[in-house]
């Protein structure tokens, strides 16, 4: 009969990000960004007993309510995985993110030199955009563990669930994971700012009160580190100033021109030779004329600005694109089908 252990330990055995199980086919992984069907055989009752297996009493109940559940386990070699478990078709579904064991470093992945110079500011908010599967989690995880090394500071992190287990380096390390310690980000935000901390990782910044929550958190001088599921810089601001009803939008405009710091998007892209992914980015950096703009509302305008700003570390994703295909690390065709605006990928290509 399948076990969880067997089919995590494929999963890690070959280099697989997730691992799917449902009730209608045999446990499907994801590699390299494509979905293949495993190895493996079973029935209805088997996959559901595999999802049951990795629940615990109060989550078995919740599951019987009709809520999805998030959280993390760690099996018995000592690694993690993220799972999401869920209804579909009157049947149980789930998907399990297949995590490090270790947190890599900025180095170890390969990020350029401009988030590193992120990760050492004192204060305001740094946003890690992208994707689901982009490896956000990652990017602040390798963020935090640079702050742990560098600092003597207080870092205070809220997730939903918690990947990346910190121990304390040189920062005292406290992590809160959603619905287990406390009940929403922006309450553990309120709460975060009578606990002493220098650094603040908010898991995602969902709705309203998370975000006015982070922005204050900034402005009283605190670092703090989120993320968003936006595909690029100008639409990361958009969505955050359209949170706001309409009457608050220039207030939101002004606070994010005081505190943003920078804005990472990132995605990842098969390599040519298929030995495994690399990250792309969008790097926008909290400069004077980059603030201008969003205390302006001129988002439109901030392409151009990353363009021409290469000194300050910005760049646009289609420009790490065309170095990558040009450096022969990722195909024209991968680049084409991630990159945002196909007009200006092919200008830096020569087209």
């Amino acid at each position: 009969m399948l076990d969880i252990t067997t089919l995590v330990d494929y999963a890690r055995q070959n280099d697989c990000s997730d691992l799917h199980i449902t009730s209608h086919q045999p446990p499907t992984f994801r590699k390299l960004g494509e979905l293949f069907i495993g190895p493996f055989e079973g029935t209805r009752e088997d996959y559901r007993a595999l999802i049951l297996s990795l629940l615990n009493e109060f989550q078995t109940e919740e599951l019987q309510l009709g809520k999805d559940l998030d959280f993390s386990f760690e099996d018995a070699s000592g690694h993690r995985y993220r799972v999401n478990v869920f209804h579909q078709q009157n049947e149980l579904a789930s998907a399990i993110r297949v995590l490090r064991n270790d947190i890599p470093t900025l180095e170890d992945l390969q990020l350029p030199a401009a988030i590193t110079k992120l990760a050492e500011q004192p204060r305001g908010i740094v946003l890690v955009t992208g994707p689901t599967g982009s490896g956000k989690s990652t990017t602040l995880a390798a963020m935090i563990d640079f702050i742990n090394i560098h600092r003597k500071a207080h870092i205070i992190t809220i997730e939903d669930p918690i990947e990346y287990v910190h121990t304390h380096k040189n920062c005292l390390v406290h992590q809160r994971e959603l619905h287990r310690d406390v009940s929403s980000f922006s309450d553990a935000l309120r709460s975060a700012m009578r606990e002493d901390p220098d650094v603040i990782l908010v898991g995602e910044m969902r709705d309203y009160e998370t975000i006015s929550a982070a922005v204050t958190a900034a402005e009283t001088g605190h670092l703090v580190l989120s993320t968003l599921h936006t595909t690029g810089a100008a639409q990361t601001l958009d969505r955050i100033v359209d949170v706001y009803p309409s009457h608050s939008q220039g207030m939101i405009r002004s606070q994010l021109s005081g505190v943003l710091r920078g804005v990472i998007t990132q995605t990842l892209i098969p390599r040519a030779d298929r030995s495994g992914r690399i990250a792309a980015t969008e790097i926008l950096i909290g400069t004077d004329a980059v603030l201008n703009l969003i205390r302006e509302g001129k988002y439109h305008q901030i392409g151009s600005t990353m363009q021409s700003s290469a000194a300050v570390g910005m760049h646009t994703l289609a420009g790490d694109l065309a170095d990558m295909v040009k450096k022969g690390l990722i195909s024209e065709a991968d680049a084409q089908e991630r990159v945002n605006n196909k007009m200006e990928l092919a200008q830096y290509l020569g087209f």
